[in-house]
Order: structure tokens, then C-alpha cells, then sequence
């Protein structure tokens, strides 16, 4: 009896192994694929975690997260239109966008998924993200906020 026929009885052999992952992988299609892979990590969602948790401010910042609340607008002094955003790392600062410099983001609801570019400042609640407009003087960095395709500067 040769080495190849003794071995075949005592395990599976590599064509029963190869048909059984073809099954696993064509069942997993049929569901609709496999899962996806983590979302790469965000260098801004990162520098705004290191200065939350450093208290550091005046670091630019450039993310993404969801809408997770509209709020009033702060109309003390410059007018600024106020958006809770989560980040993908579960951290949710303030956004403080100026609509006395920039257009107000329309239509921006709980659940939208946004981008921004500003200016993150340490509080005790997560911190804020300004300067998401251009500066009028030109002295410092201009920001944006970019919802539903389109930018406001």
C-alpha cells in the first residue's frame, strides 16, 4: 500500500478541504460579502483624542463624524451655528462655525455624516472645533465644513 493511499483515509483530503472553503466563501457572498475592514484610523480624529486628552489647544484639525446634535445658535457677540459631532472614535466635540463670516450649513440634521477643518481648543467637555471659515485679515489658517457635498468656507 503506497503513502498516498494509507494517508487518504485518516484525514481530509486536499480536495475536501479546498471544496469545503469554496462553500465557506460562496456562503459568505450570498449574505452579501464579507465584513469590511475597520475604517483606516483619521490623523485628525487621532490629534483631536491627543489634545483632549493632553488639554492642549490651537491644534488645526482636519475629520469627519456624524451629526449627533443641532444646537441653537450662540448669538453672543460674532454668531456662530452650533454642531455636536462624533467622531469615529466615539469622542464628540463642539463644532462653533461663524455665520457672521461663513454660510450657515443648510439643512444639517442629527445622523449626517460631515467633515470639517478648524481649529480644535481643549474643555472639559470634549473641546470645540473654530475657525471653520476663511480668516477675513488672512492671519490665520481658514477652516470649512463640508455637508451633503458641498463646501462652506
Amino acid at each position: 500500500m503506497s503513502e498516498r493511499s494509507r494517508g487518504a483515509g485518516r484525514g481530509w483530503s486536499r480536495l475536501s478541504i479546498v471544496i469545503l472553503l469554496v462553500t465557506i466563501a460562496w456562503g459568505a457572498y450570498e449574505r452579501g460579502g464579507f465584513p469590511s475592514p475597520a475604517p483606516a484610523a483619521e490623523p485628525g480624529v487621532h490629534a483631536i483624542a491627543e489634545a483632549a486628552r493632553s488639554g492642549r489647544s490651537d491644534v488645526l484639525v482636519e475629520a469627519s463624524g456624524v451629526v449627533h446634535g443641532v444646537l441653537p445658535d450662540d448669538r453672543e457677540g460674532s454668531r456662530h451655528q452650533r454642531l455636536l459631532v462624533r467622531l469615529r472614535n466615539d469622542q464628540t466635540v463642539l463644532i462653533a462655525h461663524n455665520i457672521d463670516l461663513a454660510p450657515r450649513v443648510a439643512g444639517v440634521r442629527r445622523g449626517d455624516p460631515i467633515r470639517f477643518k478648524g481649529e480644535y481648543e481643549w474643555n472639559e467637555r470634549g473641546g470645540v472645533v473654530h475657525w471653520t471659515h476663511r480668516d477675513p485679515a488672512g492671519r490665520h489658517p481658514g477652516g470649512w465644513l463640508e455637508h451633503a457635498g458641498r463646501r462652506y468656507d
